[in-house]
């Protein structure tokens, strides 16, 4: 395997407070809460040709502006088995078995999720951030690794690794 370099962002302003809530052991569904949460990313690649494995700042102000996204928000998944989601341009409706919530539509974010959990909140930031710097940077990272701290020290991570070929 060729030579390999990591840089990693944890910049304490990198954050969202959002609200959500999960279900767990099938059909155990928590009270709608909220959370600071706190993100960081770190990145593994080859030296460019200015020596790093991508800037700092660029990578920086993507993940803020990531982060910026969901500040502030409900987070709603899309993708529940059990919770459906309607929404139209005024509101959002989200059902779990009697329970109903409506919210502006313009305080929701429809994540692409079964469950708005640390884990899967990392999990769609990563690949937010993936094609946002492969768009805007052409750059694709050897693996990646991205945490979502919900509470001080209780992280949801996920990681990706590319493909390799073969020799390395």
């Amino acid at each position: 395997m060729p030579e390999s370099y990591r840089i990693r962002i944890a910049k304490e302003e990198i954050v969202f407070s959002a609200g959500h809530f999960i279900t767990f052991n099938g059909n155990v569904c928590e009270r709608l809460h909220g959370h600071n949460y706190h993100v960081a990313v770190e990145l593994e690649a080859a030296l460019d040709e200015n020596h790093y494995v991508v800037d700092f700042v660029a990578t920086r102000a993507e993940l803020q502006r990531l982060a910026g996204e969901l500040d502030h928000r409900m987070l709603l998944p899309t993708q529940h088995p059990l919770i459906q989601v309607r929404a139209d341009d005024q509101e959002v409706e989200a059902r779990f078995e009697e329970r109903r919530w409506v919210f502006p539509r313009g305080d929701c974010v429809l994540l692409p999720v079964k469950n708005t959990t640390a884990e899967l909140l990392a999990t769609y930031l990563a690949a937010q951030l993936r094609a946002a710097l492969r768009e805007k940077l052409g750059f694709e990272p050897r693996s990646m690794r991205v945490e979502v701290d919900e509470c001080f020290g209780q992280l949801g991570i996920y990681e990706w690794r590319g493909e390799t070929t073969s020799g390395e």
